[in-house]
């Protein structure tokens, strides 16, 4: 990983784990602003989630809090903000809120905002518009981002492999969808992969949720797998995963730190969620790594020329390990795992290993 990237990574997991004491919602008129130049104003359209997801819309906005810091912008009009929405019915009117308030920049950040995007950036063809995690072709306002979370899921079934203890792992995903496959494909065929080099028979339980909401769904899917000897599971569910997080705090808080089960976190580095107090008073840590999505490189990049008059209109990027886009930390990984994960990017960047986009192929 080059070091621009780490440096961008590092800032967004400060800035995320800083906490978020945020104004603005769905519905409700954005607060006056000092920023005196107005043509620079970025707004992120959330899912239902909000920015403190602890995930894919947190790792959004650490880019947007980047990009006002570097260019002297403060939140607010003309500088940068986000509206949550509460549910689909609020996208378009939040793309409508943004653009009437004057933003030249506006991110959809979801797969579900696809038609809000295309619909509002027809509606408004001067402004920018940025879907994240699908495609809009033909239009050339539009910029479309898309990750292959294949490429760093396979890092972490591969971590997964050379670290579960019971030789049964488990996947818990939000809803059912492309994006999702992405990482559930990765993270099969790296265990896959790490079962035979470690001449190893691991299994991979599967379930999803059916949102990215429900934590007490996922808490529950959780605790079916820890009490089925899963010791570890990768969760790509949104803020929903945070009830995996929950359950394995709950379950681990049981048990002697060194019979801990482990939670792989997803999108931003999840190292604070996995900190609990083992039985007997030992603080201890259940996150065993994290698959970062580099959301808060894109926004910022995307934003950055945006300022500089040169957006990326009508083009698709594609942010993959080759051009820092996705990663693995090295949390609390063996120096075996650790080994075996680094030997494999390389192996992926030079296409010796090609990682499946859907399951089961």
């Amino acid at each position: 990983m080059n070091s621009k990237f780490r440096k961008i990574l590092s800032l967004g997991a400060v800035v995320v784990a800083a906490g978020l004491a945020l104004t603005a919602c769905s519905g409700k008129k954005q607060g006056a602003s000092t920023n005196k130049n107005t043509k620079h104003g970025i707004a992120l359209i959330t899912d239902q989630n909000g920015v403190d997801d602890h995930s894919f819309n947190q790792a959004a906005w650490a880019g947007f809090k980047a990009y006002g810091k570097e260019h002297g912008l403060k939140q607010g009009k003309g500088g940068y903000q986000y509206f949550q929405s509460s549910g689909p019915s609020d996208f378009v009117p939040n793309f409508d809120q943004a653009s009437k308030a004057g933003y030249r920049t506006i991110f959809g950040v979801g797969f579900e905002l696809q038609q809000a995007v295309a619909q509002a950036a027809k509606k408004n063809p001067k402004n920018n518009f940025v879907i994240v995690d699908s495609i809009v072709n033909g239009q050339k306002n539009v910029a479309s981002v898309t990750f292959k979370s294949n490429e760093a899921s396979y890092l972490g079934g591969l971590a997964a492999a050379y670290t579960t203890k019971t030789n049964k792992v488990g996947f818990i995903g939000g809803a059912k969808s492309a994006i999702i496959d992405l990482f559930e494909a990765g993270f099969k065929q790296g265990v896959a992969d790490g079962a035979k080099a470690l001449h190893k028979k691991i299994s991979v339980q599967t379930q999803y949720i059916g949102n990215f909401t429900a934590t007490d769904k996922a808490k529950s899917i959780a605790q079916s797998m820890y009490a089925n000897k899963v010791d570890i599971i990768y969760q790509a569910a949104g803020n929903a995963g945070n009830g995996v997080f929950q359950e394995a705090k709950d379950y681990n808080q049981t048990l002697p730190a060194n019979k801990k089960v482990w939670v792989i976190g997803v999108d931003v580095n999840q190292a604070s969620l996995g900190n609990y107090t083992a039985k007997g008073g030992t603080k201890a840590n259940f996150t065993l790594t994290s698959v970062l999505k580099g959301l808060n490189v894109a926004t910022k990049s995307i934003a950055d020329d945006a300022y500089k008059g040169k957006f990326p209109g009508g083009k698709h990027l594609v942010y993959g390990l080759k051009n820092d886009g996705v990663s693995i930390t090295k949390g609390q990984l063996s120096a075996k795992a650790w080994q075996a994960v680094q030997k494999a990017r390389t192996q992926i960047i030079d296409g010796k290993i090609t990682v499946a986009t859907k399951p089961g192929k």
